[in-house]
């Protein structure tokens, strides 16, 4: 089996293509903004749009890699230890939230040509705008990339991990879980917890006026009068059916004993 048979097999896998073109949207966007900066000095027209092509080409790769990055998250997470799983969470929320930056700057890049293209005196314009969301970008993919670089090197690893967000997600579904155990209480125990709550409130503050006295009389009328409904209907349903013997089953006859 040569080379190039392994690389055909392995790019099915997503965890294999990231990595492949991962570079990128940092390396190749740092050559392609070295090449608008010596456009700049050149004030040469024809290298600006080749510079931007560059910048439009790096910047575009970022969303092939982000696909392919998503897609192998859970293999990669299975194959990475604790401290790996946690640089690997914080990767991909990196990820997901400052990705926008490359398709904001690949627009403008691709805007930037056609302009150059037909207005040439807006180079220099459109080059320093450009350069200066490169720059900025190129710095978002060294942050994220960053991350990234922790998962799998161990030898990078120079500080602590960041902290777990599976976590966080589990104490969030714990809340959620308990409100919904909240909501999907019983009527008889939802009438249980206002009548302890009205006898606290009775016990602890006694009624001011007759009006309050006539007010609070008649809610506990209400509450006994809920409370004896709901014990008649829990009577008139059958709580379980009664075993009959068959009728023509002979019956079973005690036999005393005597002693000899």
């Amino acid at each position: 089996m040569n080379w190039w048979t392994l690389v055909r097999e392995h790019l099915g896998d997503p965890e294999y293509v990231h990595v492949l073109i991962n570079p990128l949207p940092v390396y190749g966007l740092a050559i392609a903004t070295l090449a608008l900066v010596l456009a700049l000095v050149l004030r040469n027209q024809r290298v600006t749009i080749a510079a931007l092509v560059l910048i439009f080409v790096s910047a575009l790769s970022a969303w092939p890699t982000y696909q392919y990055g998503e897609a192998a998250y859970d293999r990669v997470k299975s194959m990475s230890d604790p401290a790996g799983e946690q640089w690997l969470d914080e990767h991909m929320a990196r990820g997901e939230k400052l990705i926008w930056a490359f398709y904001v700057l690949a627009g403008v890049s691709a805007v930037g040509m056609g302009v150059i293209t037909k207005w040439p005196r807006t180079s220099f314009v459109i080059s320093v705008a450009t350069l200066a969301l490169a720059s900025g970008t190129l710095g978002i993919g060294g942050y994220i990339a960053y991350a990234g670089g922790h998962v799998r090197h161990r030898e990078f690893r120079f500080e602590p991990p960041p902290p777990a967000r599976e976590q966080e997600h589990h104490r969030g579904d714990e809340h959620e879980h308990a409100e919904a155990q909240k909501t999907e209480t019983s009527p008889t125990q939802q009438m249980e917890h206002a009548g302890h709550e009205q006898t606290q409130q009775a016990a602890g503050e006694q009624p001011k006026t007759e009006e309050e006295r006539k007010q609070l009389e008649a809610s506990r009328l209400q509450l006994e009068a809920s409370r004896k409904q709901l014990e008649a209907a829990r009577g008139a349903s059958p709580s379980a059916s009664p075993s009959a013997t068959p009728s023509n089953s002979p019956p079973e006859h005690k036999h005393d004993e005597h002693p000899d």
